[in-house]
C-alpha cells in the first residue's frame, strides 16, 4: 500500500482502485487506521470549498518512517528469496 501512496496523497477508495483488486473496500480504512497508529502513514482532511456538501474525505501519505520500513521489508524479502547458490 505504501507503494501506491509514494507518488501523491490519495483517498482510501483511490487506493482500492489503484491496487487492481488487491485491496478491498471493506478493509481499506481499517488498514489505513492501523498503519497511521504505527506511524507508517499520516492523514489530513481535504480542503473543502465553501458550500460543499457531504463529509470531507481523508487524504493519506506515507511518512519517512513508513518508507524506511517498506524499504527494509523489500531487502528482507529479496534476501529470503535467494537460493543458496545465489547467496555466495
Amino acid at each position: 500500500m505504501l507503494d501506491l501512496l509514494e507518488s501523491s496523497e490519495r483517498y482510501g477508495l483511490e487506493l482500492v482502485d489503484a491496487s487492481g483488486g488487491r485491496l478491498k473496500r471493506g478493509s481499506i480504512y481499517v488498514t489505513l487506521g492501523r498503519m497511521e497508529a504505527k506511524g507508517f502513514v499520516a492523514s489530513r482532511q481535504e480542503d473543502r470549498p465553501a458550500g460543499a456538501i457531504g463529509l470531507p474525505r481523508r487524504l493519506y501519505r506515507p511518512t519517512p518512517y513508513g518508507l524506511k520500513v517498506r524499504d527494509a521489508y523489500r531487502l528482507l524479502r529479496d534476501a529470503l528469496a535467494l537460493k543458496p547458490a545465489e547467496a555466495q
